[in-house]
């Protein structure tokens, strides 16, 4: 199998879509405009707080559905038609961003917490795809192509939106308030279009039965019970899924709150904005080169030198003063956090049983979004409570701390496909930890 094929890229197409969210709404321009035009006047803090808690309101949510709705979605193979029904959620809810005026704050968190949300629920069901399109070897490669495709094609969008908020009049803007507000409806639009290729292209396997919705539910319930079973008994699995926690819940942490962060430090935003594209166009490269890394020396391996990579840039960040080094810290978090996103989804794939890649990855993603609910929330709690941003930053250390040793005790899973759970459960043969590589 390829590399490079129409499946292939149809998927990491997914990612150039969504990833246009997640830059130009998530992490730049709705925390910068929130706090300069929806919520002025109100405290610094304040402030940090609400986005805190808008970023952890949607992924609460998720962490309850995503196991029901991957179970589902395996049992029924609608992963697609799923992935879909929440990416034109998140679509719609940032398509409404562009009509919000000055001061309506409450009505921007819950479009941006419902986008969020739609955002957050169909990435359950891409990231479970890639064991659909890819073979087990290639899984690495395969997983770093879409996080590449999402930072040029994120970096591409960004960058044209940056230009018309600086050169509104470029544009035949009034000015750059009006450009941001059309950047959001530019991100809708690209969203939607690019969501297209998945749905033409990408094949899932058949139903495993005919179903009835309602009786599919039930059996996905039920299905969940067994997956948690099977995931206490299997202990690489579990110990992966908590050094994830840990770990994701700082990297985006770091992705959603850095621009406010800088911002209560006194930056430009301007310079932040810039900080935060270049962060993209060295993500594109270092992304694709961690997928050969992790080919060459192990995913564990390449995985744990992004970590102590981020627990320098966390320790520096939490001292930084001048825009210099807010710049510097931008080319090292792009260096290393692609890398730590794909590697993180090809590694887990590589662990899961084949015929469950939906359901386990609800688990998954339950972890993971869970990071986005506790981090920005811990984040806005502790400048609320010690009045500094920079103990805030600090306190994430531990995390990446934490999730470094998890990893370093999950063996290395072989790249060769490994046979499925059997029916009632526990690790399997050709699944015992003590068959890998340590």
């Amino acid at each position: 199998m390829k590399i490079i094929n129409r499946q292939t890229i149809s998927w990491a197409l997914y990612d150039w879509a969504n990833s246009a969210f997640a830059l130009v709404v998530l992490a730049g321009f709705f925390p910068v405009f929130y706090r300069q035009y929806w919520a002025v006047g109100q405290e610094s803090s304040s402030i940090t707080f609400q986005l805190g808690l808008a970023n952890s309101a949607a992924s609460l949510v998720i962490v309850f559905l995503a196991p029901i709705l991957g179970a589902y979605a395996d049992i029924a193979s609608r992963k697609k038609k799923l992935l879909m029904l929440f990416a034109w959620l998140g679509v719609i809810m940032t398509f409404g961003l562009y009509w919000l005026g000055q001061g309506q704050w409450q009505a921007a968190l819950v479009l941006y917490s419902l986008g969020s949300f739609g955002f957050l629920g169909a990435n359950v069901f891409y990231d479970s795809l890639l064991v659909d399109v890819s073979e087990k070897s290639l899984l690495d490669r395969v997983s770093a192509l879409g996080y590449a495709l999402g930072y040029i094609g994120s970096a591409l969008m960004f960058s044209f939106c940056v230009w018309m908020t600086l050169a509104p009049e470029t544009f035949g803007l009034d000015s750059s308030t009006t450009a941001v507000r059309l950047s959001f409806l530019l991100v809708a639009v690209w969203w939607a279009i690019f969501s297209i290729p998945l749905m033409l292209w990408v094949k899932e396997p058949g139903a495993r039965q005919q179903h009835v919705v309602a009786e599919t539910f039930v059996q996905s319930l039920v299905q969940v019970k067994e997956t948690i079973i099977h995931v206490l008994s299997y202990k690489p699995v579990l110990i992966f899924l908590f050094a994830y926690f840990m770990y994701i819940d700082a990297v985006d942490t770091i992705v959603r709150m850095a621009v406010d962060y800088g911002q209560a430090l006194g930056f430009d935003s301007k310079s932040l904005i810039k900080a935060l594209l270049l962060t993209q166009f060295v993500a594109f490269p270092a992304a694709l080169v961690f997928g050969w890394l992790g080919h060459k020396i192990g995913t564990r391996k390449a995985l744990l030198i992004g970590l102590i990579v981020y627990m320098f840039i966390t320790a520096w960040a939490a001292t930084i003063d001048q825009t210099w080094e807010f710049y510097s810290l931008a080319v090292m978090i792009g260096l290393v956090q692609g890398g730590v996103q794909a590697l993180s989804r090809s590694f887990y794939a590589r662990l899961i049983p084949e015929g469950k890649a939906a359901e386990f990855f609800g688990f998954y993603n339950m972890l993971g979004k869970s990071a986005v609910l506790i981090g920005p929330l811990m984040v806005g709690a502790i400048t609320v409570w010690t009045g500094s941003n920079r103990i805030a930053m600090l306190s994430l250390l531990v995390l990446f701390i934490a999730g470094a040793i998890l990893l370093y005790l999950v063996p290395e899973p072989p790249k060769d496909p490994q046979p499925p759970l059997p029916a009632g459960g526990g690790l399997g043969r050709g699944l015992e930890p003590g068959k890998w590589t340590k």
